[in-house]
């Protein structure tokens, strides 16, 4: 099973506010951690003390339509500037304690497989993407990943290309990428562990660090890509796609991803402002959209 998180970066001050909303939103579950490693000393009788820089995280069953939870916040919190945020997919939690057991190596398409790291490859003639995805979300085991493992699989024009993969969680389809032979890539991503998982990974692949950046949102280049890839969710789409078609170079491809099946005609109907959208591809559930931006 998979959730939606909804994190937000915030101070103590504000994080009660802020998980009693994501619960009136519908939250299954909120957790408050600390985001600077600060530590929290013997507590006075009575109180429950938080974190200068605290991360409150809401839980959502992954088919909860989630647009409107930031939306909320933003009205109710009264909070200007309101805190940085980030909405993503994430594995279940017994997924996480148990996955270096089922975790195995799968065939995406006709070339590319994905291997983990402690396990023989199957074709050592095959395009074998070593991988050990940590806490970072990307394995190729959720069905939004295999869709965009394949439709890369599938690209066989990627040599000399520039990718920028937004929202990269562990790498895997920035070094999918170059592994399949695009020149070079960009990962995204708000979370710090993310951006380590991707490095880590790109290294265990033999990816030349002049080949692949990281970036935060904030620090990210203004370049245009020949090729953007976004695994997120419907809403965070919605809200980029002026950004994501502004990264995406004229005649170039983008895919999306993170896309319940019955939310994909509107994220086409967006898109369609700047791109040629093909049919969208359906797996258990969950489409992944592809298109070419219109010159």
């Amino acid at each position: 099973m998979s959730w939606i998180q909804v994190r937000l970066d915030t101070s103590s001050d504000h994080a009660e506010i802020l998980e009693d909303l994501l619960l009136e939103a519908g939250a299954c579950a909120v957790t408050l951690r600390d985001a600077k490693d600060q530590p929290v000393y013997e507590p006075e009788p009575g109180t429950t003390p938080l974190w200068n820089n605290t991360v409150v995280i809401g839980l959502f069953d992954a088919h909860t339509r989630t647009d409107d939870v930031v939306p909320f916040l933003k009205e109710n919190a009264g909070l200007d500037p309101f805190p940085p945020h980030k909405v993503e997919l994430v594995e279940d939690k017994d997924w996480e304690r148990e996955w270096m057991t089922h975790f195995h190596p799968m065939q995406f398409g006709e070339r590319l497989w994905v291997c983990p790291s402690w396990k023989e490859v199957p074709d050592p003639n095959a395009v074998n993407l070593m991988l050990d995805p940590g806490l970072a979300f990307g394995t190729g085991t959720h069905p939004t990943t295999a869709l965009c493992l394949r439709w890369l699989d599938q690209q066989n024009n990627l040599s000399g290309k520039e990718v920028i993969d937004y929202g990269c969680g562990s790498g895997i389809l920035a070094i999918a990428s170059l592994l399949l032979g695009a020149r070079s890539a960009i990962g995204v991503d708000l979370d710090p562990q993310a951006l380590e998982a991707t490095i880590e990974n790109a290294r265990r692949n033999n990816i030349p660090t002049d080949k692949l950046d990281v970036f935060l949102p904030d620090d990210e280049p203004a370049d245009q890509a020949d090729v953007v890839l976004a695994n997120i969710l419907a809403g965070p789409l919605t809200q980029l796609a002026p950004k994501l078609a502004g990264l995406t170079r004229e005649g170039g491809l983008i895919a999306l991803s993170g896309i319940l099946a019955e939310q994909a005609g509107d994220i086409i109907q967006t898109y369609e402002q700047w791109f040629d959208m093909d049919a969208p591809v359906t797996f258990d559930g969950w489409a992944m959209l592809s298109g070419k931006r219109r010159q």
